[in-house]
C-alpha cells in the first residue's frame, strides 16, 4: 500500500528502555503501509509519571521539553493511549497560565495519536493482512478507554487478522491495578486488582492477552509469570506484524 502520509514516532519510555520489539513491529506495520517514519533520537519522557506524583514543575518542564521535539511533526504516533492521553489532556493543564505555551501545546494534542487510533480512524485501515493462529483476549487499559475513547479500534484490527480467534473477558475493561506510581505506592491493592484482572484471562482460555499499553501488559505479565500461566502477552503492534515469540 502506498501512503504519502510522514509520521514522528513517540516511543513510551517503558517500550523504549523494556521492550524495544514493540517499537519495531509498529515500525514494521507502518513502513507496509508505505508511510515516512521520523523518530527524534532526543525525546524523553512525556512527563506523566512526575504529574501524576504531584511535581508539577518537573513535569512541565518535561511537556515543555516534548513540545520543543515534535512541534515540527505532522502527525505523531505513539504506542501507548496512557502516554497519548497525557499529552492530550494535561498538557494543557500544566501549561495554562502560559498563554503562549498553552496554545503550542493545544496545536500539538490535536496532532497525537495512539498507533490503533491513527490505523483505524485516519488511515481507514482494518485489515493489514497479518496472521495470528490461536485464541486471542483484548484487556482495555484506563487511559486509552477513558482517556482518550479508544475501544473498539484494537477490537476492529484483531478481528481481522487471519487464524485469530477473539473471545472477550468479563470485565475487560476494569483496571490492571499498575496505575504507574500506583502499584509502587499501593502495593496491595495493585496486587489484588491484577490477581481479578489475570483471573478473567484465564478464564478465556486464550493463548495470549492482548493490549496497547505496555504498562498494563508489564504487570499482567508479572502475574501471569508468578502463577506459572503459559498465557503470553503482546501488544497489539506485535499481532498485526505478525510477530510470533
Amino acid at each position: 500500500m502506498n501512503n504519502d502520509q510522514s509520521v514522528t514516532l513517540f516511543i513510551q519510555c517503558l517500550v523504549d528502555t523494556h521492550y524495544p520489539e514493540v517499537a519495531e513491529a509498529m515500525v514494521g506495520v507502518l513502513r507496509r503501509l508505505g508511510i515516512s517514519l521520523t523518530c527524534p533520537g532526543d525525546q524523553t519522557c512525556c512527563g506523566q509519571p512526575a504529574f501524576n506524583s504531584g511535581y508539577r514543575r518537573q513535569a512541565r518542564n518535561a511537556a515543555q521539553h516534548f513540545i520543543e521535539i515534535f512541534e515540527d511533526a505532522a502527525i505523531i504516533i505513539c504506542p501507548s493511549g496512557s502516554c497519548v492521553n497525557m499529552v492530550r489532556h494535561h498538557y494543557a493543564e500544566l501549561l495554562q497560565n502560559d498563554i503562549k505555551w498553552l496554545e503550542r501545546a493545544r496545536h500539538l494534542a490535536q496532532r497525537t495519536y495512539e498507533f490503533s487510533e491513527y490505523l483505524v480512524d485516519v488511515l481507514g485501515v482494518d485489515d493489514l493482512g497479518a496472521r495470528f493462529d490461536g485464541r486471542v483476549t483484548y484487556h482495555d487499559s484506563c487511559h486509552l478507554l477513558r482517556g482518550i475513547g479508544v475501544r473498539q479500534q484494537p477490537r476492529t484490527l484483531l478481528q481481522h487478522v487471519s487464524g485469530l480467534d477473539f473471545v472477550e473477558m468479563q470485565d475487560s475493561d476494569y483496571c490492571c491495578g499498575f496505575g504507574g506510581t500506583f502499584s509502587v505506592k499501593y502495593p496491595e491493592i495493585s496486587d489484588a486488582m491484577v490477581t481479578d484482572k489475570v483471573k478473567n484471562i484465564m478464564e478465556t482460555k486464550a493463548d495470549a492477552v492482548v493490549g496497547c499499553d505496555m504498562g498494563c501488559l508489564m504487570n499482567i505479565q508479572g502475574k501471569l509469570s508468578r502463577l506459572g500461566s503459559p498465557i503470553r502477552v503482546m501488544h497489539l503492534a506485535q499481532i498485526l506484524a505478525g510477530f510470533h515469540p
